[in-house]
């Protein structure tokens, strides 16, 4: 597992938005993405929970 994504967990848990988490840590909505799947692929569990709705 790449601990250094763990920060990334951490932004998206704070801001509970992928596009806010990106803005903070100055990269790509994809980037996050990816991150995050990632992590739930290496401990084989569902870290976020992912909707469609917006609230911008």
């Amino acid at each position: 597992m790449d601990l250094n994504l763990l920060p990334l967990l951490l932004a998206v848990a704070e801001e509970r938005n992928f596009r806010a988490a990106a803005d903070r840590l100055g990269v790509t909505r994809s980037a996050v993405s990816q991150g995050i799947r990632r992590l739930e692929d290496a401990v084989g569990l569902q870290l976020v929970m992912r909707t469609t709705a917006r609230s911008d």
